[in-house]
């Protein structure tokens, strides 16, 4: 059986086809692109969170070590970006501390009075959080303390928490938090944005 000699023509898409796959396409990302951009900025925030609890462990165990009191403030870098940073006996800042600088638009508040929803489930009865906004330190013996100039005066039994935010695409805040245990110990919260905080440690 001979095969014809004419190639058969291939059909391609119409202009229509392709429109309307682009079309649905952009809606697609539409609707997907800001959930996407809202989860990396809540994992970004996490990451810093985890980054702050490192930094306040670090703290406590440098005061341990040198049967001392550490703390744990923010302050405004040289180059103007806001970060924490930990010191021996709360000094000021100085280069070459251990430092944990914030990103663009990220904040950081330490206490209570930072404005993130539910603030209550740690600064009420659930936790035993200092109810003031003094800078977290530890003793000699690795618990928490509020610095008095030279001396530490244990935190009676409560631990602390600084509030973490950044701005999401919808015009809400991620929230993360960062509490210190009576113990000494560090857990990292983050808000799901549906009322709930949620441990990640």
């Amino acid at each position: 059986m001979l095969r014809s000699a004419t190639p058969k023509k291939v059909r391609g898409f119409s202009l229509l086809e392709l429109m309307l796959s682009v079309a649905i396409i952009m809606i697609l990302a539409a609707f997907t692109t800001p959930r996407v951009m809202n989860m990396i900025t809540d994992i970004k925030l996490r990451y810093v969170a985890s980054n702050l609890g490192g930094l306040l462990q670090q703290a406590r165990m440098q005061a341990v070590r040198k049967n001392t009191f550490y703390t744990v403030q923010q302050t405004v870098l040289p180059s103007g970006d806001k970060a924490f940073y930990s010191s021996l006996k709360g000094n000021a800042y100085v280069a070459g501390y251990p430092t944990l600088p914030l990103a663009t638009q990220e904040t950081g508040h330490i206490g209570p009075g930072s404005g993130a929803p539910h603030e209550t489930f740690f600064t009420g009865g659930t936790f035993t959080i200092n109810p003031g906004a003094d800078n977290p330190s530890f003793n000699a013996r690795g618990l928490p303390c509020i610095a008095a100039g030279t001396t530490c005066p244990q935190n009676a039994g409560q631990g602390f928490a600084i509030f973490l935010s950044k701005p999401l695409l919808s015009g809400d805040l991620a929230w993360a938090s960062v509490i210190v245990t009576p113990s000494g110990h560090t857990q990292i919260w983050t808000y799901d944005n549906s009322g709930n905080w949620i441990q990640r440690d």
